[in-house]
């Protein structure tokens, strides 16, 4: 059983950044494609960015492009998420996950394993 840890979380204002870290406890074909997603307060889960196996593709949403980078260290079993110029809007709980394909990175449903998530919250 493949376990996820999300740790970097936290309060910052408005302009600065943060950077999360997830952790697989072992690597396997579940882990082959990995990603972020987010959930605001009171709304449903959506894509943030994701990444293929070996860290030479990654897709991001419209909302978060040119200002978060997602990279991976297959030798540490950790993806990154390095999130640049919050905006109070980025604030919500923001989860890991792996599937074995990097074609399904953007559906939450199509994710086989998750982290419990970390807080972010960005003040004005």
């Amino acid at each position: 059983q493949v376990q996820l840890v999300e740790s970097g979380g936290g309060l910052v204002q408005a302009g600065g950044s943060l950077r999360l870290s997830c952790v697989a406890s072992k690597r396997t074909s579940r882990t082959a494609a990995m990603g972020w997603f987010r959930q605001p307060l009171g709304k449903e889960r959506v894509f943030v960015a994701g990444i293929n196996e070996n860290g030479g593709a990654t897709y991001y949403a419209d909302s978060v492009k040119g200002r978060f980078t997602i990279s991976r260290d297959n030798a540490k079993n950790t993806v990154y998420l390095q999130m640049d110029n919050l905006k109070p809007e980025d604030t919500a709980l923001y989860y890991c996950a792996a599937n074995r394909y990097y074609s399904r990175i953007t559906y939450a449903s199509g994710m086989d394993v998750w982290g419990q998530g970390t807080q972010v919250t960005i003040s004005k």
